[in-house]
C-alpha cells in the first residue's frame, strides 16, 4: 500500500507518537486501579523506566505497542516501504527491550509483558488482568 502522506508529513506524524501514558498504558492502568492495584510510574531508578511498577508485588508491566516492538501479530509487522530504515529500528527496540527485561529479572523484578492486541477490547483486557493477577498472586504466596 502506498502512503497518503509526503515522507516530510509522515515523518512528522511518527514524530508525535508519546513513548508515555499512551491509550493502551492508560486503558491498563485504569484497569489495574479499579482491581485496588496501587502502582508508580515510570520509576527513573530502574532500567528502561518501566511503565507499571508494582512495588509491593516486585513486580514490572511493559505495555508495549505491537508495532514499535514488533509482535507476532498482524501489527508487529515491518512496513513496505523505507524497510531499510524500519527493519534494523525495530530489531533495535526488540533487543532493547530483551536486555532492560533481563537486567530488571536479575534485580529480582517479575516482569510482565503486555501487548497493545491484547487489551484492546474489553474482553481481551479482562482476560490480561486475571493473567497479572494469576502472576502477582503467585509470586506473593512464593515470597510468603
Amino acid at each position: 500500500m502506498v502512503d497518503i502522506f509526503t515522507i516530510k508529513k509522515r515523518s512528522d506524524v511518527m514524530s508525535r507518537i508519546k513513548a508515555k501514558d499512551t491509550k493502551p498504558e492508560i486503558v491498563l492502568r485504569k484497569a489495574l486501579h479499579k482491581k485496588g492495584l496501587r502502582f508508580r510510574l515510570h520509576v527513573k531508578k530502574l532500567p528502561g523506566k518501566p511503565d507499571i511498577v508494582l512495588t509491593r508485588y516486585r513486580t514490572i508491566i511493559q505495555v508495549r505497542g505491537c508495532f514499535w516492538h514488533k509482535h507476532s501479530c498482524l501489527d508487529g509487522h515491518i512496513p513496505k516501504s523505507r524497510r531499510e530504515y524500519w527493519e534494523p529500528k525495530l530489531l533495535h527496540n526488540k533487543q532493547r527491550d530483551a536486555i532492560v527485561d533481563a537486567a530488571l529479572r536479575r534485580a529480582g523484578w517479575t516482569v510482565i509483558v503486555v501487548w497493545e492486541c491484547k487489551i484492546e477490547h474489553k474482553k481481551l483486557l479482562q482476560k490480561e488482568i486475571n493473567r497479572i493477577h494469576k502472576i502477582i498472586y503467585k509470586r506473593k504466596t512464593i515470597a510468603t
